[in-house]
């Protein structure tokens, strides 16, 4: 495995790769920056074509935030290279950073690219083939950052947009540290300059993205005022913000949420992880139960029809049944729409990895499912409080003659229209409830 060196000789170039296909895994980050990569590959003369199909150049965009993710990482790279022995294939993003080395095992490899500079992918690729793979892992800098964008074809769906990068708060548990490096910040021209170029291409929602977004601090900015910057920009209607870590939250954004004249949405995804005290230290997060759900409570009054979801981890080492229990209690008493719920995944290099008294995988799953039950009750019963009443909706697919979308506090609708509905707002009087999806009638 060679790794690069920027003084090195590289083959001569080969003729331009015409297909290329790009898979995504992980969290909006990483699809946000897929998306820019996209751009930059159509810019470049590319065909874009599905992941699986015929394709002369394949990148697969990869997370490390499981054990699991690495497992599929690592399960496509091998999918695509037995479709496409010839193509060039480049594995970029978390993965590529923490695990390079399991990486450089897979023969048909031809580039292994951390997070620095998996954007300039495309300048590697342009040497052609490598007889084993090139790694490149530059250290992670720790300035604030712009991003090069292109100008790309319509879009016709929510957009996301990278605002923040790395994160410095070093959970026991995981690893994104070590493959995104420390926090840093968009430059506020910059992130304004693409968020423009994605309303002029159709973007009505855009949603801002970044591993610790509570964090973004450039030029005295926040992100709130992130957010405001946002909200002059014509034609934009909804801004929404991704996940976001508890206590980094400006009391001005839960403002902002309460201002029906604003773009921002109702909406806030804070991981709890748990609710025991115990095993919050022994993540090492930032907050105690009672500080979350006093800042819950406290943001739920004051923002009407605020959704929010959250984040739980079951099996951290250490964790107890009357742990769990907490956790669960937590779940179930406080106003949320709905939680995500993630089994550990030990990470090799984290503080975590050291801890005794490891839970067994089938108690873990017991505990998932259980989490997973009160999360599909919660959430139904945060939809029937809409029932009877007209909502906006911004429609983004068709299946079968229904429209499906979300309104800005992220209620999931479904309703029938001849129209055609992609990318446009319609009024939906809700209902019924079926699965995770309302169902409603739309006022053409």
């Amino acid at each position: 495995m060679a790794e690069y060196a920027p003084q090195q000789n590289h083959p001569r170039p080969r003729e331009a790769v015409r297909r290329a296909s790009i898979h995504t895994l992980g969290c909006r980050l990483n699809q946000s920056e897929s998306g820019i990569l996209m751009d930059l590959l159509r810019r470049g003369g590319y065909e874009l074509v599905p992941f699986g199909e015929h394709a002369d150049l394949g990148i697969v965009h990869t997370c490390t935030v499981t054990r699991e993710a690495d497992a599929k990482s690592r399960q496509l790279i091998r999918s695509f290279i037995r479709k496409n022995p010839d193509a060039f294939v480049a594995v970029i993003g978390c993965y590529a950073e923490t695990g390079h080395e399991a990486l450089g095992e897979i023969e048909g490899i031809d580039l292994i690219c951390g997070n620095q500079e998996k954007m300039n992918v495309l300048e590697f690729v342009a040497h052609g083939k490598n007889e084993t793979p090139l790694i490149i892992r530059e250290p992670i800098q720790r300035d604030d950052f712009t991003i090069a964008f292109a100008e790309g074809a319509p879009t016709e769906r929510r957009t996301n947009l990278k605002i923040q990068d790395g994160c410095n708060f070093m959970c026991s548990y995981c690893a994104v540290p070590f493959a995104r490096g420390r926090s840093r910040s968009r430059a506020i021209d910059n992130l304004l300059d693409e968020a423009r170029v994605l309303v002029v291409r159709g973007a009505k929602e855009i949603v801002l993205t970044g591993v610790n977004l509570g964090c973004y601090a450039f030029d005295g900015l926040t992100v709130a005022d992130v957010a405001d910057r946002l909200d002059a920009i014509p034609g934009l209607r909804r801004i929404r913000i991704s996940s976001i870590e508890p206590m980094t939250i400006p009391d001005m954004l839960i403002e902002r949420m309460a201002d029906p004249g604003h773009a921002l949405a109702p909406y806030l995804h804070i991981p709890l992880q748990s609710g025991s005290d115990r095993v919050l230290q022994l993540m090492n997060r930032r907050y105690t139960r009672t500080e979350f759900t006093d800042f819950i409570e406290a943001a739920y009054r004051r923002v009407p029809d605020l959704c929010i979801g959250t984040d739980i981890m079951v099996g951290m080492p250490g964790e107890t049944e009357a742990d769990f229990n907490e956790t669960r209690a937590v779940l179930r008493d406080m106003p949320f729409a709905y939680a995500h719920v993630f089994k550990y995944s030990e990470r090799p290099g984290t503080a975590s990895e050291r801890l005794p008294d490891k839970v067994d995988p089938k108690t873990a799953n017991r505990r998932s499912a259980a989490i997973r039950r009160l999360s599909e009750a919660k959430r139904r019963g945060f939809y029937e409080r809409f029932l009877g009443r007209t909502v906006e909706v911004l429609f983004e697919q068709e299946q079968d003659g229904w429209w499906e979308g979300y309104t800005g506090n992220y209620v999931r609708v479904a309703a029938r229209s001849s129209n055609r509905m992609r990318n446009k707002f319609g009024r939906v009087t809700l209902e019924g409830v079926r699965g995770d999806i309302a169902m409603g009638t739309i006022h053409d």
